[in-house]
């Protein structure tokens, strides 16, 4: 009798254990950290990501998986010396369950070292550089955007289609933009076009008059720029400015009108580029997004905004098929990768190494709008290079 007294005592201890687990469990928020540019010529970029990823919480109750969430956010100054000991203090100091971040290439290349070191799960919501879903790839490391061999390598093709035999690529010189230079070269000579040269900028340099002369003089068929938010406002119009839009075509991955229409004008007009994302992709599953988000923030939405959106619904995913236990990294991460993300871009799966296979569309810029026109290429998987996972 004395044993059965014991063995059931010990039953109704462990019960309480679990229930008392199940308790702090539940009230446990889920820490999510942002490393994102706030300040600099990023800052919208940021501040669109973060609204993103914020609306789709709110649009499930402002939980993930019934529980509450808690954010962390930090402005990396898009500073690569900066960004391992920005990204130590989210996860050593605020313990962040998840990294958001970013939307410089050598920050996001910063981010992966920490996230790998300290096995924290990753979601790069901008960010195109090859490496992060290449060499560098890992199980908890993933991306809801592009990879930068993406978004030009379509473009490549497209400016091949168009007839164009020569071109000349202009960006910064640094890795994200020598990443899309290498690949528009690669798609456009595939098709038969020839790159005559490569001219650079060094960032964040926004004075581009010298590079613009240098290719009035080479006289292309075509100029493949790749600038982003405040530069990419400044190109376009010194472009205009200089005449060339009447005399070489300027193509371009999707970033260098996205978000900066308004602010472009005219200067923009007629534009093409490529991109995983349009403003008037008329489905009823953007509508229904640009929409809500519009409501919320009184903004319209950008591509940078449909990035943060989907790295909420790729880390939903994997929060709801662990019930909740985010310590349970493992099996987060398989569902993550499993998953299908229902995005206003249109669903799509992570590759094997984490990044989206999804169509690119061509735009032309219309008003303040990027209209969509076509798909350059229909689900494009990033070649992965490097990438052991394969």
């Amino acid at each position: 009798m004395a044993t059965f007294h014991l063995r059931f005592v010990q039953i109704l201890s462990v019960a309480a254990l679990g229930m008392a687990t199940t308790v702090v469990h539940a009230q446990e928020k889920i820490r999510i950290g942002f490393m994102l540019p706030y300040s600099g010529t990023f800052a919208a970029l940021g501040v669109a990501i973060e609204n993103g990823f914020k609306l789709y919480v709110a649009e499930n109750g402002g939980k993930l998986a019934n529980r509450e969430v808690e954010y962390f956010k930090l402005d990396d100054e898009s500073d690569p010396s900066k960004a391992i000991q920005n990204a130590n203090r989210l996860v050593q100091r605020d313990k962040v369950d998840v990294l958001i971040g970013s939307v410089h290439s050598g920050v996001a290349l910063a981010l992966t070292k920490v996230a790998k070191d300290n096995d924290v799960t990753l979601i790069v919501p901008n960010a195109g550089v090859g490496a992060v879903t290449g060499a560098l790839c890992a199980p908890n490391i993933f991306r809801s955007s592009y990879s930068a061999w993406q978004t030009a390598y379509s473009m490549g093709k497209v400016a091949a289609q168009k007839g164009k035999k020569t071109a000349m690529t202009i960006t910064w010189k640094y890795s994200a933009g020598e990443e899309q230079v290498a690949a528009f070269r690669q798609g456009f000579e595939e098709s038969g076009g020839k790159v005559l040269r490569d001219l650079n900028v060094p960032f964040p340099n926004v004075e581009f008059q010298a590079t613009l002369t240098e290719a009035a003089s080479a006289k292309p068929d075509a100029i493949f720029a790749f600038f982003a938010g405040g530069a990419a406002v400044k190109f376009v119009q010194d472009y205009a400015a200089a005449g060339l839009n009447r005399s070489i075509t300027l193509y371009g991955s999707g970033f260098l009108t996205d978000g900066t229409l308004q602010a472009q004008g005219k200067s923009a007009q007629g534009i093409l580029t490529t991109l995983h994302y349009g403003d008037g992709l008329n489905t009823p599953r953007n509508n229904a997004f640009r929409t809500s988000y519009a409501k919320t923030y009184k903004l319209q939405p950008d591509v940078y905004a449909v990035q943060g959106y989907d790295a909420a619904q790729m880390f939903a995913a994997g929060v709801k098929a662990v019930g909740g236990d985010v310590k349970q990294k493992d099996a987060l991460r398989k569902a993550i990768r499993a998953a299908r993300i229902d995005s206003p871009r249109g669903s799509f799966v992570l590759s094997k190494a984490g990044n989206p296979v999804q169509d690119f569309y061509l735009r032309e810029a219309v008003g303040n709008e990027n209209k969509v026109i076509g798909i350059a290429v229909k689900a494009l998987a990033d070649p992965a290079k490097g990438c052991r996972m394969l």
